[in-house]
Order: C-alpha cells, then structure tokens, then sequence
C-alpha cells in the first residue's frame, strides 16, 4: 500500500543533520544496503525489487552519483551496526510503498528493508535490525472473504510482536482508524503513525524514540526478572537452612551464618542439631572445600545425609565412614574435601563423645573455668582425601554448666589489621572469652564475636563462616 507524502521536501532538524565535511556527505549519499557496491544506485523514483530486498532510502535534494561504493566506503559498511546506524524494516502488502528520507541520532541515513509478509520479514530480520514499521493493512481486508465475519484486526501485529521479541515496533494505519492504532500500543506496539502526517523529520523521531523506548522495556524486563530470580533463589537457600530438633533437651541452642559469596544465603558451610529418641543430642558443623553454589548444593547434601544417618543409630566412625562415601559419588571431581566435627552429648548433659574429621576444635567454656579448646590430637584426615580413613572418637567431660561452640575455619582465617597475620584458634578464644566475661550468651554472643572478628579483618569475611553454640544451665 502506497505511503502518501503530503510535501516532497526533507526536514532536517539541527541535531539530525548530516557529516559536516564532504567526505562524509558523500558517504551518507551512498547507499550502504549489502551489495550496494556492486550496482548502481538507485533513483528517487525507481521501484524497489520485490521479494524482500533490502534497500536505502534515496536523499531527496541530492543528486545520485549512480556510482559503486568506494573501498573506504565499503569498509565502513562492513562495521556493524553501531557504525551503520540505525537499520528499518517496513513489512507491507505493497514493496514499493515510498517512505521519507531518515537519519538517526549521529546525523547517518537509516537503512529500510522492505517485506511483503511475515515470510519475507522473518528471514530479514537480522540482529542488525532496530526498529519494524508494520502498515496495517485496512480493517475492511481482515474480514473474511466468504462471510464477511470482521477478522482479528490485529492478528498481523500479535505475529510481529511474537516473531521479533526484541525488536521495537512502529504501526502505520489511516487517521481514520485511530482506536485501532490506540489497540496496537496496547497490544504491544511501541507507537504509531498516521500515513497523512507522514514526513521524515516525524518518522525519524518516531523510530528514535521507540528504539530508545523497547531497550528501557528490555531493561526493565531483565531486571524485573532478575530480582524475581533472586527472590525464588533466597527462599530456596533459606529453605536448604536447617531447622534444629532439640525437643525434650534442655541445651539452649544458637547458631550464625555468614556465606562468603555475595548476594548469598549458603554457602560450602552446614550445621546441624538433633535428639534422638535415647535423649543424646547430636550436634556437627562442616566445611566443604570452597564457597560456591556446587560447594553449597553438596554441603546441603552432607547434612541431610548425616541427619539420616544420625536417626538410623549411627555414629561417630561408621557414620564418618558412610558421609565419605556419599561426598565420593556426588562432589563434581576428586578434589574435593570437607571437613566435619561432630558431637555426641549424652542424656544427661555431662558428657560428650568427639569426632574431627580435619576440622578445627570446639571450644568449651565450663563454670568458673577460662575457655579453652577441646583436644585435637586424635582427630581424622578430612572427608574424601584417604580411602580407607578412620575417625576415632573420644570422650570429653563436659560438667553440669557448660557452653560448647563449633565454628568453620571462616572464624579464625580473617586477618588482623593490615598485614598478614591471621586471628587464628589463640585470637579466637581470646576474644570469645572477653564477650563472654562482658555477660554476653546466646546469638548475641555470635553475632557480637562474627562482628569483632569482620571489623580485625577491616572489612567483609571473603570465606564463609558458621558458628553454632550449645548452652547447659
């Protein structure tokens, strides 16, 4: 359909005008569609080819050269489209539709390709491609043919829009058919034109402002999308957090957890606390090698794992033993390690049996009695370095009032001041002892010597770190 064009004449704003200097202006005269070095170009009245052919719109007011394009001119064709300009696809019934001259925001002529159905559009439409111009074909050629039943008037434009996902889209209809024209920008159509009002300088406008318009829709989107993506994948992390089951114990329990990786809920890091029917309560931290989502997803596996096995009557070597053989088969390769402590405290409160497995030591704080750490010595090799490993368990007399804290070695690694030394197990206790002369317990505890700890380290902990902390009064 023929695209009317009240005055033959091109408005050129001041920020639109073309290069300045003549090697430019006879660039932007040149057409610049793929091949265009290789004929002629073509005149202001000469029709375009059918079929879907690319083509540049001729500049009214200039004479053509009717020459092939330089190598100069051809190399800069070849850059892309960030140095072509801006790129549109007319789709219309009628290919030689005739359609004002445009330049784009740098002052470059806009390249128009022409398509005579969504066929032809489809395999037009390139990454190189910014903006479409659909002309609606009018309302009376949507209704069928046979009986005479109005047809989806918009059922061009919903196609448009499925095919060209990213690509902006511009509606040319009659002044006549302007609620149809409102219905586009409603269906999804960034804007639309009127064919009576139709001059380059309203047409460049158009398309600038509806190319800027889909990229800030397109931005939206994706952020839209992405806090939804962060949103789903907190409450799974949160989900993945253990829950203690202490029913019936009269221990008070606390834990912290700070993962290393930014923006993240878990971490390679896992604890866990049960009772089991006989009345021992079972406690364990873990570290797996790492902090990423893989060492997050196997450390969530570990402790469901050790929970299981903790209900099933297992316990300290044997389940050690079955844990190595669960972190072999689902750890992503054969260097990977973790390390685990684990804690049997009996029903009474009094005494506790002790696993490492190349984790560091709990510390206790008895009644009356300066905090100091557990034995260490007969502690295992880390699960998944030796085959056929063994983790002794010894027995620690805890006493009637007691306070038990495991942590991951994200406690002790973070640095002190500017230099490179390290707070260390002596640091950690020393500080730990004095929040608690202070009269601190309980998650104030934690949270007070996690704080310390990230303020010696003169900034955020980059390793994960969990603490948790059993209390007997």
């Amino acid at each position: 359909m023929p695209v009317p064009v009240p005055h033959q004449r091109t408005v050129v704003l001041p920020h639109q005008a073309g290069p300045a200097d003549e090697a430019c202006a006879q660039s932007a005269r040149v057409a610049d569609a793929p091949g265009a070095g290789d004929a002629p170009a073509q005149g202001p009245g000469a029709p375009v080819p059918a079929g879907g052919q690319a083509r540049t719109i001729p500049a009214q007011g200039y004479p053509e050269t009717g020459q092939p394009q330089s190598a100069e001119q051809r190399l800069s064709a070849d850059r892309g489209p960030l140095h072509q300009g801006l790129t549109l696809l007319l789709i219309g019934e009628d290919p030689n539709s005739h359609v004002p001259e445009m330049w784009d925001w740098a002052g470059r002529k806009v390249r128009l390709r022409t398509a005579r159905n969504l066929t032809e559009a489809e395999r037009l439409l390139t990454d190189d491609v910014h903006c479409i111009l659909l002309d609606l074909p009018p309302a009376e050629r949507t209704a069928d043919r046979d009986t005479g039943v109005p047809g989806d008037e918009l059922g061009m434009l919903r196609d448009v829009l499925r095919m060209a996902t990213s690509h902006a889209v511009l509606v040319l209809t009659y002044e006549t058919d302007a609620e149809r024209a409102a219905d586009a920008v409603r269906v999804g159509a960034q804007d639309y034109l009127f064919r009576d009002e139709l001059d380059g300088a309203v047409l460049s406008r158009a398309v600038r402002y509806a190319v800027e318009r889909k990229r800030a829709d397109l931005a939206q989107r994706q952020l839209t999308e992405s806090r939804m993506l962060a949103q789903e994948n907190a409450r799974l992390e949160r989900g993945l957090l253990p829950t203690p089951l202490l029913d019936g114990s009269d221990l008070r329990f606390a834990a912290c957890y700070r993962p290393g990786r930014s923006r993240a809920l878990l971490g390679g890091d896992f604890y866990d606390t049960v009772r089991t029917p006989d009345g021992t309560v079972h406690a364990m931290i873990g570290d797996v090698c790492g902090h990423g989502p893989d060492e997050a997803a196997l450390g969530v596996e570990l402790r469901i794992a050790w929970r299981a096995l903790t209900f099933a009557g297992l316990c300290g070597d044997e389940l050690l033993a079955t844990l190595q053989k669960v972190l072999e088969h689902e750890r992503a390769d054969d260097e990977i390690f973790a390390t685990l402590c684990t804690v049997d405290i009996s029903a009474d409160g009094r005494r506790a049996g002790l696993c490492l497995a190349g984790h560091p030591a709990p510390l206790l704080a008895r009644s009356g009695e300066r905090p100091g750490l557990l034995p260490y010595e007969f502690g295992g090799p880390a699960l998944g370095l030796l085959p056929n490993a063994r983790w002794p368990r010894r027995q620690v007399e805890l006493g009637g009032s007691w306070s038990l804290m495991m942590y991951t070695d994200g406690l002790i690694e973070g640095r002190i001041g500017k230099g490179n030394q390290r707070l260390g197990q002596e640091g950690m206790t020393e500080l730990v002892s004095r929040q608690m002369a202070a009269g601190l317990s309980g998650e104030e505890l934690l949270d007070a010597s996690v704080r310390e700890v990230r303020d010696l380290n003169g900034g955020e902990l980059t390793d994960d770190v969990a603490v948790l902390l059993l209390d007997r009064r």
